[in-house]
């Protein structure tokens, strides 16, 4: 199904069409190392295998090293999960895929910057194609 996705930027509207869904929140805040989220926090590798339940999520293995982007503050009983992608894959699937994966799955290997900013989730956090 098409969506209409329409970006606000000053002094610029685009509108696009967009195919996929909007899925749940995973959770309302996130931590990243800047206002906007574009800034990679750490390095990270998998501990184990982790096959992603739906399209928010990433398919990792274990060695694999996964940029990480955010981190989404924990909410209730839900689990915590961060956003990244993988650094390397031999077949290249997953390579450059970004979502999410829990964050007990890795270990960060290399801490560029601290997530000290909170940022608000947006719909656009939880889309998938």
């Amino acid at each position: 199904m098409a969506r209409l996705l329409f970006l606000f930027l000053p002094g610029l509207v685009a509108i696009c069409a967009v195919h996929g869904i909007f899925m749940d929140r995973l959770a309302s805040k996130k931590l990243c190392a800047d206002d906007e989220c574009v800034y990679t926090i750490s390095l990270a590798r998998a501990q184990e295998d982790y096959n992603a339940p739906d399209c928010r999520f990433i398919n990792v293995k274990k060695g694999q090293r996964i940029y990480v982007y955010s981190k989404l503050v924990k909410e209730n009983e839900a689990g915590e999960f961060w956003a990244g992608s993988v650094y390397a894959n031999q077949s290249g699937d997953e390579m450059g895929t970004v979502g999410y994966f829990p964050s007990n799955l890795v270990q960060e290997q290399h801490v560029y910057q601290e997530a000290t900013k909170e940022v608000p989730t947006t719909d656009i956090d939880f889309f998938c194609e």
